[in-house]
């Protein structure tokens, strides 16, 4: 079955399913007049482009318990799928604004674009302070539209109410692990223990393990087949997010859309910042920690990226993304041989896994 599956085709069902919510949305708001547009095009901007893994997790979650759907149930699947890439984009919106990011694929992030528009229409004010402001409602707007989309998707109301259930407790997670992220940045501690419930929390749930359960629960699964996702889906989410904080490091700008050594700049204390203050010396130890969070030239950041380097954090982080993947992987052969879950489904499901924890963006 994944020879079969074309993912661009998803991924353009997906952005379908967007764009028409959009233009519902749009009409909603039609009598606020031109000066809600701004808002409008910046949610167009955020619900374009992306991996759509998210989607794509719960889109095969879905099918490891319902192989067949009718192409009704299909098309209503999509447009679920397609909520968890706006609860996406309203963390990343969210997210900009927390760590004072730029950028955001390789664009000029929301909240810099909406403080761009304050300045170029000449307004008083500070024209950051109404950027942040505006980037917050946009996510909020976000969050909202991903429990409408999802409620209003097609499927009947047993199967909604069992997949808003998850959706609810998804959403208290990952704005629980963005509270946890912020307080481990200002404590400013190198706590791996702290890092790893950050990277579970903020991250893997909520862009793997939840999204199968999404899906699954629309498809009416059992508790053995919830767990069975859940073996796979949590290591394969932290493997993913350590291969993320991999990339804020050591990740091509030209291909991340990020500046170099971004996640440095922003002082965010990883899993991969607490390794390598853990495993350098004094000295260069001293020399990060004090860098973190500071503006950087290209040679310090280049000097970063060897302290951690020679400290052998990314050797071990590269090994634990390995590790994690593998459990998953392990733990999904195992519920396809079992029956548990669809083995065609699960052969698209090892290819995500894949395409999760080994990426370049």
């Amino acid at each position: 079955m994944n020879e079969t599956w074309d993912a661009d085709e998803f991924r353009s069902r997906v952005q379908a399913a967007l764009n028409t919510f959009l233009e519902i949305q749009s009409e909603r708001l039609a009598p606020l007049g031109d000066e809600v547009e701004p808002l409008l095009r910046r949610a167009r901007e955020s619900m374009s482009g992306g991996k759509r893994l998210r989607a794509s997790f719960c889109y095969w979650g879905h099918r490891a318990v319902r192989p067949s759907p009718t192409p009704a149930e299909d098309e209503a699947l999509v447009r679920a799928a397609a909520a968890l890439e706006l609860l996406q984009a309203s963390a990343l919106v969210h997210d900009d604004v927390i760590d004072d990011s730029d950028t955001r694929r390789g664009a000029p992030a929301a909240h810099r674009a909406f403080e761009a528009d304050h300045a170029a229409a000449g307004w008083p004010g500070r024209s950051r302070a109404y950027g942040d402001a505006a980037a917050v409602l946009l996510g909020d707007l976000l969050l909202t539209w991903s429990d409408e989309l999802l409620r209003t998707s097609g499927f009947g109301a047993a199967e909604t109410a069992a997949a808003l259930s998850v959706f609810d407790h998804t959403r208290s997670e990952v704005i629980a692990g963005q509270f946890l992220d912020i307080t481990v940045q200002a404590r400013g501690a190198a706590d791996i223990e702290a890092a790893m419930k950050v990277v579970r929390y903020k991250a893997a749930k909520y862009s793997v393990e939840r999204p199968l359960h999404v899906g699954a629960a629309l498809a009416g699964a059992s508790a053995e087949q919830i767990e069975a996702l859940s073996a796979y889906g949590l290591p394969v989410g932290e493997a993913f997010q350590l291969r993320d904080d991999l990339l804020g490091v050591f990740g091509d700008p030209s291909v991340t859309g990020k500046p170099a050594g971004d996640d440095l700049v922003e002082g965010k204390r990883t899993v991969l910042v607490a390794l390598a203050l853990t495993g350098s010396s004094p000295a260069d130890a001293d020399l990060l920690d004090r860098s973190l969070g500071q503006p950087l030239t290209e040679d310090q950041v280049a000097a970063l990226r060897t302290v951690i380097a020679s400290s052998g954090a990314e050797q071990q982080v590269e090994k634990t993304i390995t590790e994690l993947a593998d459990q998953g992987l392990t733990a999904l052969a195992q519920a396809s041989a079992s029956g548990t879950l669809d083995s065609g489904a699960a052969a698209v499901l090892r290819s995500l896994a894949t395409a999760a924890t080994q990426r370049t963006v």
